[in-house]
């Protein structure tokens, strides 16, 4: 019997797995393998929503997998080694596995093709398991990536996709490799209250769901903050446990507008992991410094913190950050707006605000959450650097009647349509009864402030 190993990673399903289908058609059995990799704790990105998502997504596999006759393979420690010693149980020939784009998954298949090349196992890493289009597919003429999204998105909308698959019927693991037990959700620590459920099945169930529902209107809805007419399908994005190769085809294939802007948004991800693919440090680093002199943070240490608690005083400011305490997501269009005031009302670094996002977002990831923050922050992709997002204004944009504010700051319920942007502009009286904190910085100073900072008086 011939062996060939699967190693998921950022692509927990079955539906629309190119490693998966190449291991089949190559081998005779299957190992379906995972590895809790110590790295990952390392970097910090073991952050308690994303593990609790993950252990719902590894237990969905697992049951996936157990109802075509298989199982889940689950190991723990180093990746290199674990890989290396399923091959040397089962006997494999090949590993296969789901390219990725980061500095640290570079590695990883560096070492692990290193390490797989000495023991005479072939490693195919595939592309367009974690994105719709390869990064490097399309690129502009002298060079190797685009740095703006709109004539991406045109060469994108070009390309011929590759057919979604299907997921397999059967699966045929060899007895002699075992595994560990899962994690569970129930053993993490410091989970948000309304986390959402994870795994392939979840994922599918709020995807149809939302199509039926959602996605004729998500051009008109997908900014309004009360209404949250977005798909909430970006945790499912990240853990891989949702194909955007199939839902760029279904989306397609259903038409209209609200189809039209969500595939533009599923483009976005593909533009930020061919950026990040071309310029790994962008990680970390500014991808178009503007020279920045950002405050110290012990500087700005309790603006900082006000701003991370969701007491601001700018009531649309603290009503997202609240939302991704409890949630461990945030709106898009509220991920703009205190990023915004984070780093061009405050003028704080920003990684700090990045780093935030990390600790609690589930759909956190080094490639979506850095260079987002980065075209916001003015040091990324966007062609508008010098954009500021004013939070009275975009609340009363978005949010006309305060629904999203009275949701999320309870001491604002009972306060008048007229105010509930503007708190501060209600009488003395009136004030006094409302607990709730005076704005922590002038809008007009801290716009001041920027303008210096980046010489622009």
């Amino acid at each position: 019997m011939t062996v060939a190993v699967v190693l998921f990673t950022s692509d927990l399903r079955l539906h629309d797995h190119p490693p998966l289908r190449a291991a089949q058609r190559a081998a005779d059995e299957v190992v379906p393998l995972f590895v809790l990799d110590p790295g990952i704790a390392a970097a910090g990105f073991d952050a308690p929503n994303r593990q609790a998502f993950l252990a719902d997504c590894l237990a969905d596999l697992d049951e996936g997998l157990r109802e075509r006759g298989g199982r889940l393979v689950v190991r723990s420690g180093p990746v290199v080694r674990e890989v290396a010693a399923v091959v040397a149980e089962s006997g494999a020939r090949e590993v296969h596995i789901a390219a990725g784009v980061t500095g640290y998954a570079h590695r990883r298949e560096e070492a692990l093709r290193a390490e797989l090349d000495g023991m005479g196992v072939a490693l195919h890493a595939h592309d367009t398991v974690i994105t719709a289009v390869a990064p490097g597919a399309v690129t502009p003429t002298g060079s190797d990536h685009y740095a703006v999204f709109t004539p991406y998105l045109r060469r994108w909308s070009q390309e011929r996709l590759r057919p979604a698959g299907g997921a397999p019927r059967v699966v045929r693991v060899p007895d002699a490799v075992r595994g560990k037990r899962l994690p569970a959700r129930s053993a993490v620590k410091g989970v948000s209250p309304e986390l959402p459920q994870g795994g392939e099945t979840a994922g599918r169930h709020r995807f149809l769901s939302w199509k039926r529902s959602g996605l004729d209107s998500y051009e008109d809805m997908h900014d309004d903050l009360a209404g949250d007419g977005t798909s909430r399908l970006s945790p499912y994005l990240h853990f891989g446990a949702l194909s955007p190769v199939e839902l760029v085809e279904r989306a397609r294939a259903h038409g209209g507008p609200g189809a039209d802007a969500f595939v533009r948004q599923l483009c976005w991800r593909d533009f930020h992991h061919q950026v990040l693919a071309a310029r790994p440090d962008a990680s970390s680093g500014d991808y178009r410094t503007r020279h920045d002199r950002w405050r110290r943070t012990d500087e700005a240490r309790e603006e900082i913190e006000a701003w991370r608690e969701g007491r601001t005083g700018y009531p649309v400011v603290d009503a997202a950050m609240r939302q991704l305490r409890h949630e461990g997501w945030m709106h898009n269009r509220a991920r703009l707006l205190v990023a915004s005031f984070l780093t061009k009302t405050l003028y704080v670094d920003w990684r700090v605000g990045a780093a935030h996002f990390l600790d609690l977002l589930v759909d956190g990831d080094v490639v979506n959450n850095q260079l987002n923050w980065q075209w916001v922050a003015g040091t990324g992709t966007d062609t508008r650097p010098h954009r500021v997002l004013n939070p009275v204004v975009q609340g009363k944009r978005f949010d006309p009647r305060g629904a999203y504010v009275r949701r999320w700051v309870p001491e604002l319920r009972g306060v008048d349509d007229r105010f509930v942007h503007e708190p501060w502009r209600m009488s003395e009286g009136e004030r006094a009864a409302v607990d709730y904190p005076e704005p922590l910085v002038d809008l007009a100073d801290g716009l001041a402030r920027f303008k210096h900072a980046r010489g622009r008086d």
